[in-house]
């Protein structure tokens, strides 16, 4: 397991159609990948921002990591909607820690992720909103997300120190109560009739 990528943004613009208008949204969404080591403190990476702090960001959502794995699957539903086959570059999904070897179905809430000197604690899984929707080109990406549980998961950050890309990860077992996989399958059928 590793970083394959520590991914950061300041607040930018994302415009979203909606019926015949198009609105102008403040967002944090385009992470874009950093050379070198990036200090992490309790509220995230340096030089991160989020745009609403009522849904990102804070102790409970301080960094969000998700797994290099399920780039195939958003390139091919791409590719598939949009008729276009276009790479995504690592942060593509809003994230500030792009991870190698580290899959949903792998993780409870309260297990930590170490590297170096940083340990983060999972705190939950991901739940998108239309931003990412917007971001992604195509309505249904919440949907899909929510239904494949490749959401990836917030980390709340417990000793601070500094990250880079290549840093190898120890996953170190909290007290498995609850998986993040029962979360995505829990919040996946409270949502099944409103995404419908």
């Amino acid at each position: 397991m590793r970083i394959k990528s520590v991914n950061r943004a300041g607040i930018g613009e994302l415009f979203v159609q909606q019926s015949e208008r198009t609105r102008r949204i403040i967002t944090g969404i385009h992470k874009q990948s950093v050379d070198g080591p990036v200090q992490v403190g309790r509220l995230g990476l340096d030089g991160d921002e989020q745009a609403d702090l009522t849904v990102h960001g804070g102790l409970s959502k301080a960094v969000y990591a998700y797994p290099s794995e399920h780039y195939a699957f958003w390139r091919q539903h791409r590719l598939s909607v949009l008729k276009r086959d276009e790479p995504l570059a690592p942060g593509a999904m809003g994230e500030n820690l792009t991870l190698e070897g580290l899959l949903e179905e792998d993780v409870w809430i309260g297990d930590r992720l170490r590297a170096g000197a940083v340990l983060m604690e999972v705190t939950e899984p991901r739940q998108p909103c239309f931003k990412f929707a917007a971001k992604m080109g195509f309505a249904h990406a919440v949907k899909l997300m929510l239904q494949s549980g490749h959401t990836g998961f917030y980390l709340r950050v417990l000793e601070t120190g500094s990250l880079c890309a290549g840093d190898s990860l120890t996953l170190e077992p909290g007290p498995r109560q609850t998986a993040l996989a029962q979360v995505n399958q829990r919040r996946w059928r409270g949502r099944q009739n409103e995404l419908f």
